[in-house]
């Protein structure tokens, strides 16, 4: 049997509210469903979305295809989004070889940032070091010319 996750109407005339339900392809819209997995009010502000995420993912792993409609919906309550992931069209960063790039990277960086770290710590020592000669230099310069003007009075 196809089965659909798909919307069912109900409410009066001009105030929809929708079911969303698990159902054989070929029932009309508003016909019997074999499971309600939840509700959908596009009235309310925010809308209202209750969908039961285990059955859904039950449903979607048995082979139930979503409507568009019902598709969008479960990406909202999330549903969509872990049936994606443990079928690995979505890889996460908790798998093991994103695990093992991570850390190859993170060698890299802190290489390249401890290199990078070496490199600027060796020029702020030469600074450091040529600012102090520069003034030992000016003040032995002051202290001789201090030293000569004395001598010439």
């Amino acid at each position: 049997m196809a089965t659909k996750i798909r919307l069912t109407r109900l409410g009066k005339k001009k105030q929809p509210t929708y079911r969303v339900v698990v159902m054989d392809s070929r029932k009309p819209r508003d016909g019997k469903y074999i499971e309600q997995l939840g509700i959908y009010d596009p009235r309310q502000n925010p809308s209202l979305i209750k969908i039961d995420n285990e059955r859904a993912l039950h449903w979607l792993r048995t082979g139930a295809q979503p409507t568009e409609r019902a598709q969008k919906l479960l990406e909202i309550s999330g549903a969509w989004t872990q049936f994606k992931v443990e079928k690995g069209e979505i890889h996460t960063v908790g798998d093991d070889k994103a695990e093992e790039s991570v850390e190859v990277v993170a060698e890299v960086v802190a290489d390249e940032t401890a290199e990078d770290v070496v490199d600027e710590s060796v020029e702020v020592v030469a600074e450091v070091v040529a600012e102090e000669t520069v003034e030992e230099v000016i003040e032995d310069a002051a202290e001789e010319d201090a030293v000569d003007r004395s001598d010439k009075s």
